[in-house]
C-alpha cells in the first residue's frame, strides 16, 4: 500500500511514527521543491537503517576517507576487490576484513550518516512524501544499523529547538566564520573545550559551517552550537555571504567571485586556497553544476582521485550535458585504474564537445582513450 501526500496535511514526525507503529519496510522519499531537494529513508520492519539526500551525499567511503579513518589507498583497494574482483560484500565489510578499521568505526559512521539525513529533511514543513514498500533484500545498507524512529523523534525535537534559540546568528549552514580582533590591551588564556579548539583552528574566514562540519567529520549542528558559543564568547564573529550590504556585490556576484578566485588559485597551483573558495561557492549554490566541475578539477590537481570523480559525477548529476565533467570524469578514473569506465566517460564527451574550449582538447583526450582501451584489455 503506497503513503503519500503533502507535509502540509500529515507533517513529517507524524509520517515517521506511522511507519514505525505500523512497523512498514521499505522506502520513504520526501522531495521539497523549494529546496530543490530530496532525501530517501529506507526502514526495516518500523526502524530506520539507511537515508540519503541530493543535496549532501555522504557515500561511506567518502565519508570514511574524509575525516581520516582510511586512506585513499585503503578506499582503492576495497572498491578494486568490489569491481574487478566480483567481491559481494558490502565495502564496510571488505574494509573492516581488511583491518583498516573496526566494525565498530564503521558503524558510528553510518548511523552518523543516517542521522544527518533524518534531521535535515525532519526541519522541512512543506514539501511532499511518498512511501513505497519492498522487500529488506532491496534496502541498501552498508553494514547493520538499526535506529528506533521514537529516539530520531526526540533527537530531532532537541535540535530544532537549539536551532530555534541560535538561528538569529547562524540562519543557515553557508554563514562563514572568522576569528575575532585581539581585544585592546590584550586578552587572558582561552579557557575552551576539545571540541571547541578543533573547531577554531580550522576557521580561515574562508569555511562555512558546512565547509567546516565537512572537514571535521561532524553534523552541521554540532558545528553550528560550537560557533554560537564561541561567538558569544566574542573570539570569533559570524558572516552572513548571502546578506549583501549596501555597495557590496550580490549574493550571485559574490558566487562568481569565490570561482574567479578559485581559479586563480588553481592556475598558481595553490591548492589548498582554490579549494577553500570553491567549498565556499559550493555552499552558497549546492545545485550549481559548475562549481561541482571547478572543485573535482582541484581534487585531480591534488592527486585525490576518488574524491575528484565524486565531485564530478554530482556535477554530472545536475548536468548531464556539462561536456568538460565527462572529460575530467575521465582522467579522474584513469587515475583510479578503472580504464573501461575511463573511455565510456570520454565517449560521452565525444558527443557533446561542440564549444572551441572543448575542441582544444580533442588530442589530448584521443590519446588518453587510446591508451585506457589498451590497458582495459589489456
Amino acid at each position: 500500500m503506497a503513503i503519500e501526500g503533502p507535509l502540509k496535511e500529515l507533517g513529517i514526525h507524524d509520517v515517521f511514527q506511522l511507519l514505525d507503529l505500523s512497523r512498514k519496510t521499505g522506502a520513504l522519499r520526501v522531495t521539497s521543491e523549494l529546496r530543490h531537494n530530496e532525501g530517501t529513508i529506507y526502514f526495516d520492519n518500523g526502524v530506520v537503517v539507511s537515508a540519503e539526500i541530493r543535496s549532501n551525499p555522504h557515500p561511506l567511503g567518502a565519508l570514511l576517507l574524509r575525516t581520516g579513518k582510511i586512506t585513499e589507498a585503503d578506499l582503492e583497494r576495497a572498491r578494486d576487490m568490489q569491481q574487478r574482483h566480483g567481491d559481494k560484500r558490502r565495502l564496510g565489510e571488505i574494509l573492516v576484513a581488511l583491518g583498516v578499521i573496526t566494525k565498530g568505526e564503521v558503524e558510528r559512521q553510518v548511523r552518523f550518516q543516517i542521522e544527518e539525513v533524518v534531521f535535515e529533511v525532519m526541519s522541512w514543513n512543506e514539501g511532499y512524501f511518498s512511501f513505497a514498500e519492498q522487500s529488506e533484500s532491496k534496502v541498501p545498507t552498508e553494514v547493520t544499523v538499526r535506529i528506533p524512529v521514537e529516539a530520531l523523534l526526540m533527537e530531532g525535537a532537541r535540535r530544532i529547538d537549539e536551532w530555534s534559540r541560535i538561528e538569529n546568528r547562524i540562519p543557515h549552514v553557508g554563514v562563514v566564520p572568522s576569528l575575532a580582533p585581539p581585544p585592546e590591551g590584550g586578552g587572558g588564556e582561552l579557557d575552551l573545550l576539545p571540541p571547541e579548539w578543533e573547531v577554531l583552528a580550522l576557521i580561515d574566514g574562508e569555511r562555512s559551517v558546512r565547509g567546516l562540519a565537512t572537514e571535521l567529520g561532524r553534523s552541521d549542528f554540532e558545528v553550528a552550537k560550537t560557533l554560537f558559543g564561541l561567538e558569544s564568547a566574542g573570539v570569533i564573529v559570524l558572516v552572513d555571504p548571502g546578506t549583501a550590504k549596501r555597495g557590496q556585490p550580490s549574493a550571485a556576484g559574490e558566487l562568481v567571485e569565490l570561482a574567479a578566485k578559485a581559479e586563480r588559485a588553481l592556475l598558481a597551483k595553490d591548492l589548498d586556497a582554490a579549494r577553500a573558495a570553491a567549498e565556499q561557492a559550493g555552499n552558497m549554490q549546492p545545485h550549481d553544476a559548475t562549481v561541482h566541475l571547478l572543485l573535482g578539477r582541484i581534487h585531480l590537481a591534488q592527486g585525490h582521485a576518488s574524491a575528484a570523480a565524486e565531485e564530478l559525477r554530482r556535477a554530472l548529476r545536475l548536468d548531464p550535458l556539462l561536456a568538460a565533467a565527462h572529460r575530467q570524469l575521465g582522467f579522474a578514473l584513469v587515475s583510479m585504474g578503472r580504464f573501461g569506465e575511463a573511455v565510456q566517460s570520454w565517449d560521452h564527451w565525444e558527443r557533446l564537445a561542440r564549444t572551441p574550449e572543448e575542441e582544444a582538447q580533442r588530442a589530448d583526450v584521443h590519446r588518453a582513450r587510446e591508451a585506457a582501451r589498451v590497458f582495459a584489455h589489456g
